[in-house]
């Protein structure tokens, strides 16, 4: 079996630094941390950290009053913000800064006074946070249908953003109705859409040309994991989303001659390994890399954990 990976996959930059965050908060500071919710969707991730000490919460009344907090990848509302702040709780956001760019733009756009709508998935944290950054209405779309719907008028000014774990593909569709049913629309272009889950996507596809079964690692609560699952499928090859060689079934790989395997953006590559070692199992294994992005980009740490003056400031290659 010929076992082929995707170049890029696994972890991004704004995951090392969620990842980063929680073990020198707890070097620094001691255990335990508090962390609202899981500091990115991945239950691997999520249990080592609990085992160095850090505690996973839903809400911030589960901290104790002067406990270290750190905000999750996925950003807060400003509510919470407050919330803790009106406790007097130390807060380390460990917000992806491409998140943060969202929010951003999300407050210009209402401060001119423009209609906001946000495309992503009802429910997802990210969505949760950005919609909490605005004192303003925020109108969520998923679909073109969803634009068609909307309750405002066609002279309305209004403006878009974006969910950064999105399909790029099924966004720019999104994008089109909104330009289609709004003349005075603004918003980023979908190059906007945060880098990993563009390179990640970019790189399935290819994949998908050159093997019989997609394998995808990543937790089932992972938005940008599904997408890499759901481009197999579009692209007609066998995927499935497994969170890790556990779920691995034989039946999808026998007889095969050729396996993709990618990761999701929130995945250790030790997950894809122990993938490798599982296949290696049920027979021979050649295992090759894509030719892909090279990916050295580098998220600046909150500057309480630093740990030495040169290090990067936010950078992309």
């Amino acid at each position: 079996m010929r076992v082929v990976l995707a170049q890029p996959r696994g972890f991004c930059a704004g995951v090392v630094r969620a990842i980063d965050i929680v073990e020198r908060a707890l070097e620094k500071f001691g255990a335990p941390v508090y962390v609202r919710h899981e500091i990115v969707h991945n239950r691997h991730v999520v249990s080592g950290l609990e085992a160095k000490g850090a505690r996973f919460v839903d809400e911030l009344d589960q901290v104790p009053e002067g406990a270290v907090t750190i905000f999750s990848a996925h950003g807060v509302a400003r509510s919470v913000v407050e919330d803790a702040r009106e406790r007097g709780l130390p807060v380390l956001d460990a917000t992806c800064p491409l998140v943060s760019k969202v929010h951003s733009q999300s407050r210009r756009y209402v401060g001119l006074g423009r209609a906001l709508i946000l495309i992503g998935h009802a429910g997802h944290p990210e969505v949760e946070g950005t919609i909490g950054q605005v004192d303003a209405p925020v109108r969520l779309v998923s679909t073109p249908a969803d634009v068609e719907s909307l309750d405002l008028q066609r002279d309305t000014p209004a403006a878009y953003v974006t969910q950064t774990t999105l399909s790029v593909d099924e966004t720019r569709e999104v994008i089109a109705a909104l330009k289609a049913r709004f003349t005075d629309i603004v918003g980023p272009n979908t190059s906007d859409i945060c880098y990993a889950t563009q390179h990640r996507q970019s790189a399935v596809r290819e994949l998908c040309r050159k093997v019989d079964v997609l394998l995808v690692v990543g937790a089932s609560n992972s938005s940008n994991s599904n997408r890499l699952r759901e481009i197999g499928v579009e692209e007609g090859v066998p995927s499935y989303l497994i969170a890790d060689a556990t779920e691995l079934s034989i039946d999808w790989v026998a007889g095969v001659a050729s396996v993709g395997l990618t990761a999701g953006a929130s995945a250790p590559e030790e997950l894809v390994l122990d993938v490798i070692a599982a296949l290696r199992r049920i027979e021979d294994v050649e295992v090759t890399q894509m030719n892909g992005v090279e990916e050295n980009i580098v998220f600046r740490l909150p500057p309480e954990l630093r740990q030495e003056e040169n290090e990067p400031e936010t950078a992309e290659a």
